[in-house]
């Protein structure tokens, strides 16, 4: 199957519906695969072999996906905040695009020697009738969708995300027309990113009406979530937190479901959330680009139970990301490649048949097997519940203990002081590495060094104690809110500036 069957279906079965965008202007199931054939015929015209991305998420990006997969040429939605020498260096890899940008960007594109529309002209021009049905592909193996990791610790690199690979995750996630026409969800993550991606394709399949927020602000957030009447949104752990922290009215009388992922949620603030919104679900969604999105999820009912229990064990996986998804084969590996029990922590491995693992230039990286190493480190429960330890890059290894940033960050951030925290390894001749911290303090609190530290110390143990805590004003997070934190030791005040 591919994704232009999943519109076709939505578009048979509740075509008047709108799907994309305000309840007051948006776009139906119906007018979305007319401007998807509109899209496409113009993407064959120019000869373009792709349809490349450059602006906000909104109404031209559902458009341009499903033109393109109707055109048979993927999409490839681009980082709009990367810098210019890197952004010429990606878009040198598709010469023959056809580009849509916001107006800020077009010179970009100008630039690249790709001919490019603004997304109002986009969505001009993909309003006309172009006149015959395209003759689309019908190949499952076909690229849909193109996408860039974020190069946190390396070059980016192109995953290749197939039809099947995307129409598999929707099948295994969400059930056709489920959803009222009442439902709507908002989204407030870029294009570039995968949720934004699956979020397109599993609102529509559903029957949802998809919103999307330019550009985040949780006092917007918040009169969006009212006034469009939204039951359902997703969010990353520093929205979350930028929400139940501002002074705005929280009331969300409408929202029954609230899901998050991308990065590790704090624990102390996912309690305080539950606590804010006691009648909303939340959802802890665990995935990767690689992955076509999630593959491991966390559900409301067994948040709610988490926070109430009195066992640790259970109170405890209100820290987890839930249990792998139907299709989904999930594995706890040690160092030489073999499954490790319950409770012993390794690298997460998956296997499905949503998950691409496919690079762009480098091919498909799973091993004999068909797994995938994702190079996050975690663990399961005996009940199956999976625990994040973080990327086996972060490890802190001190006096050769292996230390997870992660555990500490939770401790930290449980500090009534502290809005926002980072461990990292600082090389030292004694130790091989030594831990560090950046926090972020709350407005108005009095940072005491000494006092935190013991804070921790008193947690946990005092080989797991940041030797040294400096105090910034912000942590160096992606836009989507992932910690980038070979970047800390950047941004840290020399000592001239502290004298």
């Amino acid at each position: 199957m591919r994704l232009t069957l999943l519109l076709g279906m939505a578009a048979d079965g509740f075509g008047d519906r709108i799907v994309v965008g305000s309840r007051r202007d948006g776009l139906t199931a119906a007018a979305l695969s007319a401007r998807a054939h509109s899209g496409a015929r113009l993407v064959l015209e120019r000869g373009a072999d792709a349809i490349v991305y450059l602006g906000v998420n909104g109404p031209a990006f559902p458009v341009a996906l499903f033109a393109a997969a109707r055109a048979g040429v993927p999409v490839v939605p681009v980082n709009y905040r990367l810098g210019p020498d890197q952004l010429a260096a990606l878009l040198a890899k598709h010469p023959r695009a056809l580009g849509i940008a916001d107006e800020s960007a077009l010179p970009a594109l100008a630039r690249a020697g790709i001919g490019a529309l603004s997304t109002a002209e986009w969505l001009a021009e993909t309003a006309k009738d172009r006149g015959e049905v395209v003759d689309e592909p019908s190949d499952p193996a076909d690229t849909a969708v193109v996408i860039y990791t974020s190069g946190t610790t390396s070059e980016p690199k192109g995953v290749l995300l197939r039809h099947r690979n995307l129409v598999s995750y929707v099948l295994g996630s969400v059930e056709f027309a489920s959803a009222g026409e009442e439902q709507a969800a908002l989204v407030s993550v870029p294009p570039y990113h995968i949720a934004a991606v699956a979020n397109v394709v599993t609102n529509l399949y559903a029957g949802r009406r998809t919103l999307v927020l330019e550009s985040f602000d949780p006092a917007e957030w918040l009169r969006t979530v009212r006034d469009e009447g939204i039951t359902g949104a997703m969010v990353v752990p520093t929205m979350l937190a930028r929400i139940v922290e501002c002074d705005a009215d929280k009331s969300v009388p409408t929202l029954r479901s609230l899901s998050y992922g991308g990065a590790p949620m704090p624990s102390a603030l996912i309690e305080r959330a539950l606590r804010v919104w006691p009648e909303v679900g939340f959802v802890n969604a665990y995935g990767l680009t690689e992955t076509s999105s999630t593959v491991a999820l966390l559900g409301p009912e067994e948040h709610r139970a988490a926070l109430a229990s009195d066992d640790p064990h259970v109170r405890a996986r209100l820290g987890s990301v839930g249990r792998p998804l139907p299709g989904i084969e999930l594995e706890i590996r040690g160092p030489l490649g073999t499954p490790l029990p319950a409770g012993a922590p390794g690298r997460i491995c998956v296997r499905g048949d949503q998950v691409s693992a496919e690079y762009a230039g480098i091919g498909r990286l799973v091993d004999e097997d068909g797994f995938f190493d994702t190079r996050d480190e975690g663990y399961l429960d005996a009940e199956g519940f999976l625990f994040i330890g973080g990327r086996t890059d972060d490890t802190i290894i001190r006096g050769a203990e292996n230390i997870a940033p992660a555990e500490i960050e939770d401790v930290l951030l449980r500090h009534p002081a502290v809005l926002d925290a980072a461990v990292f390894g600082v090389s030292d001749p004694e130790w091989g590495q030594r831990i560090e911290a950046a926090i972020v303090p709350r407005a108005d609190a009095t940072v005491d060094e000494g006092e935190i530290r013991a804070f921790v110390r008193q947690a946990l143990r005092s080989s797991k104690t940041p030797d040294r805590i400096w105090v910034l004003g912000e942590l160096p997070r992606t836009e989507t809110g992932k910690l980038v934190r070979r970047r800390i030791p950047q941004v840290l005040p020399t000592e001239e500036a502290m004298a």
